[in-house]
């Protein structure tokens, strides 16, 4: 089941708030004592700022004797904030672009809650990930090899880098349209015969109107351009963010490149699954061994 959750039900509520007026030693014993890394500053009912352990270090290091200042002279004043229904990527895009890792939640002026990058990276497991995927594959050879058992005409890859191992920089991608005949396939083989995916009277009644497709079945396109690599590909780990639903018979695209060699056989990959429309819906890290082809093949 795929759905992009909103910023209300992952908030963190009540905020903890202080005063600009108040001296920046409070601040910092709260924070100690209440095992928080920031307080959002309230003046009158309003969000004026934001105060976090990075500016009092930060001050205490410029300024040595803090005694004399309040808040209201350390706290960042420029407050980047979302609204509370909109969805978690909106607010990873502001952590993102801002370089913050607080974002207070506001409706209507009021502060309703407060979400960070480690409560998001509970649901965005990629959110820390600082390597993405390269649009760029003009220096790379394309190239196909007889690693499968069989290619299906409908189906379509590509896979970019050296044809004797895997590297960095290498990177696949591999197209399928999931029929309904597939997503029926899949329910009866792992056995998540979920209404919401196979009864279209039942999942008109929710909050997609319409049936879509497993969300697993969606991930195994990741697996089948992971094997469209160079190489025997062996899974040992699969990191995933579900970012959006995929409909019946629409076409998905799997994307994969391997951003870091962690042993001699072992690689860390930045993985995705686009829609048909080019909207990501599922993204995440692998971390798998690339062996030889077996001379038996």
């Amino acid at each position: 089941m795929l759905v992009p959750l909103p910023v209300r039900e992952i908030m963190r509520t009540p905020v903890k708030t202080i005063s600009p007026s108040a001296p920046v030693i409070e601040a910092a014993q709260r924070l100690r004592d209440e095992d928080i890394g920031s307080l959002v500053v309230e003046d009158d009912g309003s969000c004026v700022g934001i105060i976090t352990e990075s500016d009092i270090v930060a001050v205490t290091a410029a300024e040595g004797d803090t005694r004399a200042l309040s808040v209201g002279d350390v706290m960042a004043e420029t407050l980047v904030t979302v609204a509370p229904d909109a969805d978690m990527q909106a607010a990873v895009d502001r952590l993102q672009t801002n370089n913050i890792k607080k974002l207070p939640v506001v409706e209507d002026g009021s502060l309703v809650g407060i979400v960070t990058t480690t409560d998001l990276s509970d649901y965005i497991p990629h959110l820390s990930r600082a390597v993405r995927m390269s649009n760029d594959q003009s220096q790379q050879k394309r190239f196909t090899r007889p690693d499968t058992l069989y290619e299906n005409e409908d189906w379509t890859f590509e896979s970019y880098g050296t044809a004797d191992g895997i590297d960095v920089g290498d990177h696949v991608e591999f197209s399928k349209t999931i029929s309904k005949a597939d997503v029926e396939a899949f329910a009866e083989a792992s056995g998540d015969t979920n209404r919401l995916h196979l009864d279209a009277t039942f999942a008109d009644g929710t909050r997609f109107g319409r049936r879509i497709v497993h969300g697993t079945l969606v991930s195994g396109i990741i697996s089948a351009a992971l094997a469209r690599l160079p190489g025997l590909t062996i899974y040992l780990s699969q990191e995933l963010s579900y970012q959006g639903p995929v409909d019946i018979d629409e076409e998905v695209t799997a994307r994969c490149e391997v951003v870091e060699r962690i042993q001699d056989n072992r690689f860390r990959l930045a993985t995705a699954v686009d829609d048909s429309e080019g909207n990501c819906v599922i993204e995440g890290d692998a971390v798998v061994i690339s062996d030889p082809i077996p001379d038996t093949a």
